[in-house]
């Protein structure tokens, strides 16, 4: 299927930022590919959303943990589309609140292989596809500057490699005119506090000199800049969407 815009692909879709940015793209006419791992319903959700405003979507089941996963959920979109502008990076996981005593090397390497391998693979699938103009953003965290000592290090070991790979990717793919660009959200109201106790989610909002969580929406809103022609002179950045923090 043709389609007047490049098609957008989402991972990791089906909830919080990446449903967000899902929403937010097909507003703009972007036909857009939501891929989620385990939670289907949510990701129709989602498309049904879209399609009732007049837009286009299209759930597709994919861990990206599982490169064999990754290769055909992108195939699918493709078949769909006809066509791939953009590629937003948003699967993660955060691996549970733990200081470093407490991660097994199973949950290491489970976590590295979808918040790191997984976005490699997904941009060297995009490759396959994107042409001159498309555009990657990689959804980063800004524990990967904070580190997140005594919860997240391993987490934010990840989210560091992210930021790397959003550089060197941006050189490595500039002469194709491709650009690749990060956003690092900071305190965002999304099921990833959801381990944290009330009191410790009052405690963090104070350390944010915008004095509040961020929203989804407002996530997206930066990725969805980074996306399109209004950033065409961008790429190699991380934009922080942290309220300060």
């Amino acid at each position: 299927m043709n389609t007047s815009r490049p098609a957008i692909l989402i991972t990791g879709a089906g909830r919080g930022i990446g449903a967000a940015t899902a929403l937010l793209a097909a507003s703009r006419g972007h036909p857009v590919s939501l891929l989620y791992r385990d939670r289907s319903g949510d990701a129709q959700n989602v498309v049904n959303t879209i399609e009732a405003a007049g837009g286009r979507a299209l759930a597709l089941q994919a861990d990206v943990g599982i490169e064999a996963d990754i290769c055909n959920a992108f195939d699918k979109s493709m078949a769909h589309w006809g066509s791939l502008g953009g590629l937003v990076n948003n699967a993660g996981m955060n691996g549970g609140l733990s200081a470093v005593s407490g991660v097994s090397a199973e949950q290491l390497a489970r976590l590295f292989a979808v918040n790191v391998s997984g976005a490699f693979l997904c941009v060297r699938e995009a490759c396959k596809y994107m042409t001159a103009g498309g555009a990657i953003v990689n959804v980063s965290s800004r524990a990967a500057c904070l580190g997140a000592p005594h919860t997240w290090v391993h987490y934010a070991a990840t989210k560091g490699a992210l930021d790397t790979m959003t550089i060197g990717l941006a050189k490595e793919l500039a002469p194709r005119g491709i650009r690749v660009n990060g956003v690092r959200p900071g305190f965002i109201d999304t099921e990833i506090h959801a381990q944290r106790p009330e009191h410790t989610l009052d405690a963090l909002v104070k350390t944010v000199p915008l004095g509040r969580m961020g929203t989804p929406a407002e996530v997206a809103q930066a990725i969805a800049w980074l996306l399109s022609n209004e950033a065409s002179y961008v790429t190699g950045a991380t934009l922080d969407v942290a309220g300060g923090a």
